[in-house]
C-alpha cells in the first residue's frame, strides 16, 4: 500500500519562477467527483493524467488533510486520453513546475482554463510531524480545505468561487 503525505499552500507570490528546474504540462480528469466522495458512495477518488509523454491511473483515499493511501499505475497515453473522456466535471488544465528548497522537492501548480488565476505549492514529506523549512513564496495552509483539491477544483473550478 501507498501513502502519500503531502502539504498543500496558496502562493503569494512569482519569485519561485527563478529556481523552477523543470516544468510539465498536465491535463488530468476523474472519474468520481466530489458528490460521490462527499455522499460516502465512493471512498476514493480515480484521476487519469497525462503528464508530458507520459500518463497515469491513480486511486487515493478520501480522506481529507495531509496522509492518504494513493496507488498509481502506468497507462499508455492513447488509453488516457479516451479515459479523459469518460471523466466527469471538467478536466484540469495545468503545468507543474519543480522547485527544489531546502533539501525537498516543491511542486507549483499554476493552473490554467476554468482554474486560471490559481497556484498552488505542494511538498511531500517522509512523515507527519516532519518539520520543514517554508519558502518565502508560500503562503497560507490550504491542506485541510477540500476545495483547493484537484478532485473538487474538476467539479467547481477557482473561476466559479
Amino acid at each position: 500500500m501507498g501513502i502519500e503525505i503531502e502539504r498543500k499552500f496558496l502562493v503569494t507570490s512569482d519569485d519561485w519562477r527563478a529556481v523552477a528546474h523543470a516544468v510539465i504540462p498536465m491535463a488530468q480528469g476523474y472519474i468520481n467527483d466530489t458528490a460521490a466522495m462527499e455522499s460516502g458512495a465512493q471512498k476514493a477518488s480515480v484521476r487519469v493524467r497525462i503528464q508530458g509523454d507520459e500518463a497515469y491511473l491513480n486511486i487515493k483515499s478520501r480522506e481529507l488533510g495531509h496522509t492518504r493511501q494513493e496507488f498509481e499505475y502506468p497507462v499508455p497515453v492513447n488509453e488516457a486520453r479516451e479515459l479523459l473522456a469518460l471523466c466527469v466535471g471538467g478536466l484540469i488544465d495545468k503545468r507543474r513546475y519543480l522547485v527544489q528548497h531546502d533539501g525537498l522537492l516543491w511542486e507549483v501548480d499554476e493552473f490554467l482554463g476554468d482554474n486560471a488565476g490559481l497556484v498552488v505549492a505542494e511538498v511531500e514529506l517522509e512523515s507527519a510531524d516532519q518539520v520543514f523549512a517554508r519558502p518565502d513564496w508560500a503562503g497560507a495552509e490550504v491542506t485541510d480545505e477540500l476545495r483547493y483539491y484537484n478532485l473538487a477544483l474538476a467539479s467547481r473550478p477557482y473561476t466559479q468561487w
